[in-house]
Protein backbone atom coordinates (compact mmCIF):
# COMPACT_ATOMS: atom_id res chain seq x y z
CA UNK A 1 0.00 0.00 0.00
CA UNK A 2 1.56 3.28 -0.86
CA UNK A 3 1.57 5.09 2.60
CA UNK A 4 1.31 8.61 1.31
CA UNK A 5 -2.11 7.71 0.23
CA UNK A 6 -2.85 6.32 3.37
CA UNK A 7 -2.05 9.15 5.47
CA UNK A 8 -3.87 11.58 2.54
CA UNK A 9 -6.67 9.00 3.34
CA UNK A 10 -5.82 9.06 7.59
CA UNK A 11 -6.19 12.87 7.15
CA UNK A 12 -9.48 13.04 5.44
CA UNK A 13 -10.96 10.35 7.08
CA UNK A 14 -10.09 12.23 10.49
CA UNK A 15 -11.71 15.85 8.96
CA UNK A 16 -14.56 14.17 8.18
CA UNK A 17 -14.87 12.32 11.72
CA UNK A 18 -14.41 15.24 13.58
CA UNK A 19 -16.93 16.87 11.11
CA UNK A 20 -19.85 14.11 11.80
CA UNK A 21 -19.43 14.44 15.67
CA UNK A 22 -20.11 17.93 14.96
CA UNK A 23 -22.76 17.28 12.75
CA UNK A 24 -24.46 15.58 15.88
CA UNK A 25 -23.79 17.93 18.40
CA UNK A 26 -27.67 19.40 18.86
CA UNK A 27 -28.67 15.70 19.05
CA UNK A 28 -25.96 14.25 21.00
CA UNK A 29 -26.37 16.95 23.67
CA UNK A 30 -29.65 15.85 24.69
CA UNK A 31 -29.02 11.67 24.22
CA UNK A 32 -29.09 10.10 27.12
CA UNK A 33 -25.04 9.34 27.94
CA UNK A 34 -25.67 5.65 27.48
CA UNK A 35 -27.08 5.77 23.93
CA UNK A 36 -24.11 7.88 23.62
CA UNK A 37 -21.65 5.69 21.23
CA UNK A 38 -24.80 4.32 19.32
CA UNK A 39 -25.68 8.13 18.16
CA UNK A 40 -23.12 9.26 15.96
CA UNK A 41 -22.96 6.54 13.22
CA UNK A 42 -21.57 7.72 10.09
CA UNK A 43 -18.64 9.35 12.05
CA UNK A 44 -18.11 6.85 14.41
CA UNK A 45 -17.93 4.60 11.26
CA UNK A 46 -15.08 6.51 10.08
CA UNK A 47 -13.41 6.57 13.12
CA UNK A 48 -13.13 2.83 12.63
CA UNK A 49 -11.53 3.15 9.58
CA UNK A 50 -9.01 5.78 11.14
CA UNK A 51 -7.54 3.29 13.52
CA UNK A 52 -7.72 1.16 10.33
CA UNK A 53 -5.67 3.52 8.47
CA UNK A 54 -3.28 4.01 11.64
CA UNK A 55 -2.96 -0.09 11.87
CA UNK A 56 -1.80 -0.05 8.11
CA UNK A 57 0.66 2.77 8.80
CA UNK A 58 2.46 1.07 11.87
CA UNK A 59 1.70 -2.16 9.25
CA UNK A 60 -0.54 -4.32 11.56
CA UNK A 61 -4.05 -5.17 11.64
CA UNK A 62 -6.68 -4.66 14.05
CA UNK A 63 -9.28 -7.20 12.47
CA UNK A 64 -12.38 -6.57 15.35
CA UNK A 65 -11.87 -2.57 13.71
CA UNK A 66 -11.25 -3.58 10.22
CA UNK A 67 -14.90 -5.77 10.34
CA UNK A 68 -16.58 -2.59 11.89
CA UNK A 69 -14.97 -0.23 9.71
CA UNK A 70 -16.06 -2.44 6.29
CA UNK A 71 -19.60 -3.20 7.84
CA UNK A 72 -20.51 0.11 8.61
CA UNK A 73 -18.78 2.05 6.15
CA UNK A 74 -20.90 0.54 3.58
CA UNK A 75 -23.72 0.39 5.77
CA UNK A 76 -23.84 4.34 6.64
CA UNK A 77 -22.12 5.69 3.58
CA UNK A 78 -25.15 4.24 1.13
CA UNK A 79 -27.63 4.79 4.46
CA UNK A 80 -26.92 8.80 3.84
CA UNK A 81 -26.97 8.57 0.06
CA UNK A 82 -30.56 7.04 0.48
CA UNK A 83 -31.58 9.73 3.41
CA UNK A 84 -30.40 12.52 1.56
CA UNK A 85 -32.11 11.72 -2.03
CA UNK A 86 -34.98 10.88 -0.09
CA UNK A 87 -35.29 14.51 1.54
CA UNK A 88 -34.74 15.95 -1.90
CA UNK A 89 -37.62 13.59 -3.35
CA UNK A 90 -39.91 14.40 -0.34
CA UNK A 91 -39.07 18.58 -0.23
CA UNK A 92 -38.07 19.04 -3.31
CA UNK A 93 -34.79 20.98 -2.57
CA UNK A 94 -31.38 19.84 -1.03
CA UNK A 95 -29.00 22.15 0.21
CA UNK A 96 -25.70 22.00 -0.69
CA UNK A 97 -24.59 20.61 2.73
CA UNK A 98 -26.96 17.32 1.79
CA UNK A 99 -25.01 16.97 -1.70
CA UNK A 100 -21.54 17.01 0.49
CA UNK A 101 -23.08 14.21 2.58
CA UNK A 102 -23.94 12.13 -1.03
CA UNK A 103 -20.49 12.00 -2.29
CA UNK A 104 -18.53 11.92 1.11
CA UNK A 105 -20.70 8.93 1.89
CA UNK A 106 -20.79 7.50 -1.07
CA UNK A 107 -16.94 7.75 -0.94
CA UNK A 108 -16.73 5.98 2.50
CA UNK A 109 -19.20 2.92 1.19
CA UNK A 110 -16.49 2.90 -1.49
CA UNK A 111 -13.34 3.15 0.08
CA UNK A 112 -14.40 0.30 2.59
CA UNK A 113 -14.94 -2.12 -0.34
CA UNK A 114 -11.50 -1.01 -2.20
CA UNK A 115 -9.32 -1.52 1.17
CA UNK A 116 -11.65 -4.66 1.89
CA UNK A 117 -8.50 -6.99 0.37
CA UNK A 118 -6.06 -6.06 3.02
CA UNK A 119 -8.39 -6.82 5.79
CA UNK A 120 -7.72 -9.83 7.70
CA UNK A 121 -11.25 -10.48 9.10
CA UNK A 122 -12.60 -13.67 9.84
CA UNK A 123 -16.01 -14.91 10.89
CA UNK A 124 -15.81 -14.38 14.43
CA UNK A 125 -15.15 -10.68 13.69
CA UNK A 126 -18.05 -10.55 11.44
CA UNK A 127 -19.84 -11.46 14.02
CA UNK A 128 -19.03 -9.29 16.66
CA UNK A 129 -19.48 -6.23 14.22
CA UNK A 130 -22.62 -7.64 13.00
CA UNK A 131 -23.90 -7.47 16.78
CA UNK A 132 -22.93 -4.04 17.42
CA UNK A 133 -24.48 -3.23 14.22
CA UNK A 134 -27.66 -4.67 14.53
CA UNK A 135 -28.15 -3.49 18.43
CA UNK A 136 -27.14 0.26 17.32
CA UNK A 137 -30.28 -0.45 14.88
CA UNK A 138 -32.07 -1.18 18.03
CA UNK A 139 -31.01 1.76 19.62
CA UNK A 140 -32.00 3.68 16.74
CA UNK A 141 -35.40 2.48 15.91
CA UNK A 142 -36.79 1.30 19.35
CA UNK A 143 -35.56 3.39 21.79
CA UNK A 144 -35.83 6.54 18.54
CA UNK A 145 -32.09 7.78 18.82
CA UNK A 146 -31.83 7.43 14.73
CA UNK A 147 -30.57 10.46 13.03
CA UNK A 148 -32.89 13.78 12.88
CA UNK A 149 -34.18 13.82 9.39
CA UNK A 150 -37.03 16.11 10.30
CA UNK A 151 -38.38 16.26 6.93
CA UNK A 152 -38.16 12.40 6.76
CA UNK A 153 -40.02 11.75 10.52
CA UNK A 154 -43.44 10.81 9.09
CA UNK A 155 -41.26 7.91 7.15
CA UNK A 156 -39.64 6.37 10.42
CA UNK A 157 -40.86 3.08 10.29
CA UNK A 158 -40.10 2.58 6.86
CA UNK A 159 -36.84 4.30 7.35
CA UNK A 160 -36.42 1.51 10.13
CA UNK A 161 -37.09 -1.10 8.14
CA UNK A 162 -34.82 0.13 5.29
CA UNK A 163 -32.12 0.27 7.52
CA UNK A 164 -32.32 -3.18 9.24
CA UNK A 165 -32.57 -5.10 5.90
CA UNK A 166 -29.75 -2.69 4.75
CA UNK A 167 -27.46 -4.29 7.87
CA UNK A 168 -28.49 -7.74 6.91
CA UNK A 169 -26.64 -6.85 3.29
CA UNK A 170 -24.17 -4.99 4.69
CA UNK A 171 -23.10 -7.83 6.93
CA UNK A 172 -23.40 -10.54 3.87
CA UNK A 173 -21.22 -7.98 1.16
CA UNK A 174 -18.67 -8.26 4.13
CA UNK A 175 -18.69 -11.83 4.78
CA UNK A 176 -18.17 -11.77 1.13
CA UNK A 177 -15.48 -9.60 0.90
CA UNK A 178 -13.46 -11.01 3.31
CA UNK A 179 -14.10 -14.59 4.69
CA UNK A 180 -16.09 -15.84 1.64
CA UNK A 181 -13.07 -14.44 -0.84
CA UNK A 182 -10.25 -15.68 1.33
CA UNK A 183 -11.88 -18.87 1.11
CA UNK A 184 -12.01 -18.68 -2.86
CA UNK A 185 -8.43 -18.23 -2.99
CA UNK A 186 -7.40 -21.12 -0.92
CA UNK A 187 -9.37 -22.89 -2.95
CA UNK A 188 -7.88 -21.61 -6.07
Amino acid sequence: MNRLVLWALLLINIGGTIYGYVWYGSQLSETPPHFLPFVPDSPTASLFFVIVLIGFLLRTNIPYIEALALLTLFKYGVWAVVMNILTLQVTGYLPWQGYLLIVSHLAMAIQGILYSPFLQVKLRHIIVASIWTLHNDVIDYVFAQYPRYSQLHMYVQEIGYFTFWLSIFSIGLTYFLTVHRYSLVKND
